[in-house]
């Protein structure tokens, strides 16, 4: 599998599994249309309908492109990680029964672990 070349900044998030500082993120006030993609493997992983603002600091999703986003649980017993399943590089958490949606279900995607491709 080719990966994309990452920067340390990157790499802190997708591989080592830290945290983006809140509201720091390229992605989090950004609501255009088209897909967001794997920033290691271009991985689909959530379409821009999916999107909402929930105000947390980072990019928040209801729904994920099936079979794209993999659910580990956290050690800490608490949470729920979320990787992509293709290459196994950190998204960020899921969160079930906070009531932003209908889906009642927020992906928190750090913004370095994603890239934006525009729609038609």
């Amino acid at each position: 599998m080719k990966l994309n070349k990452l920067t340390e900044e990157e790499q802190a998030v997708i591989i080592r599994k830290q945290t983006e500082a809140p509201f720091s993120g390229e992605y989090d006030e950004f609501f255009q249309k088209g897909m967001y993609v794997c920033r290691q493997c271009n991985n689909p992983l959530y379409s821009s309908e999916a999107k909402f603002k929930s105000g947390c600091g980072w990019p928040s999703f209801d729904d994920e492109v099936k079979g794209s986003v993999r659910r580990i649980p956290d050690p800490d017993g608490r949470r729920t990680e979320i990787v992509c399943a293709k290459c196994g590089g950190h998204l960020g958490h899921v969160f079930i029964g906070e009531g932003y949606t209908e889906k009642d279900t927020r992906h928190c995607v750090n913004a370095l672990s994603i890239k934006f491709v525009p729609g038609k």
